[in-house]
């Protein structure tokens, strides 16, 4: 998460290197996890249809949330969102490329990473310093709206629409006791997102 932050602090600081930030955060991120992997926690996918359910729902929810809170000042995204179309004018070949990279970091590597963070470490240590004894998903209103408020301060101006959907992931979690079914329900989202970005042209969702 520390390496996934402040890699995206410098695209988001020097707007000229956003592609490439991205980039590198991709794949230094997904060999972190790679590297990494004997020390998480054992991820059970089951309920993972649940998780496909919940994450079509998630992006209606944040799409329609975010629409609607864009005609007050203090939600409103920032206006000078990367545009891949401007930024790569006439290199197609770069365009298509970055945006197929900017997918699949949404898609395969941020689920994976962020709910590793949030609703398995985070959440269990609000539980209890010694956090891996904490089940995976016991239930507590301190982690449930912690967490909650947490990712949506992360996510700056859009904290109201990230604090609903965190709350969808955390229901969901609290139900299912399947961390796999949370990762499924983030992609889904991130996924039919990028979907929508890309055939909307409102890069500023990203």
């Amino acid at each position: 998460m520390a390496i996934f932050m402040t890699l995206t602090l410098v695209g988001q600081t020097w707007k000229s290197l956003y592609p490439w930030s991205y980039l590198i955060k991709t794949l230094v991120v997904a060999a972190a996890l790679w590297l990494s992997w004997p020390r998480y926690t054992r991820i059970r996918w089951d309920y993972w249809w649940l998780g496909l359910i919940v994450g079509t729902i998630g992006v209606f929810q944040w799409v329609g949330t975010q629409l609607y809170l864009e005609q007050f000042r203090f939600f409103q995204s920032s206006s000078d969102a990367f545009n891949p179309l401007d930024y790569f004018r006439g290199y197609d070949g770069m365009m298509w490329g970055f945006i197929g990279v900017r997918a699949a970091g949404a898609v395969l590597v941020v689920p994976l990473m962020e709910e590793l963070f949030w609703r398995d470490f985070f959440w269990r240590s609000i539980v209890s310093p010694d956090f891996k004894r904490i089940p995976i998903g016991t239930w507590a209103w301190i982690p449930f709206f912690g967490v909650a408020a947490a990712f949506g301060v992360a996510h700056g101006n859009w904290w109201l629409t990230s604090v609903v959907w965190a709350l969808m992931v955390g229901a969901l979690l609290v139900m299912t006791r399947s961390l796999g079914a949370c990762i499924v329900a983030h992609a889904t989202t991130n996924l039919l997102l990028a979907a929508y970005v890309v055939t909307s042209r409102q890069w500023f969702f990203w």
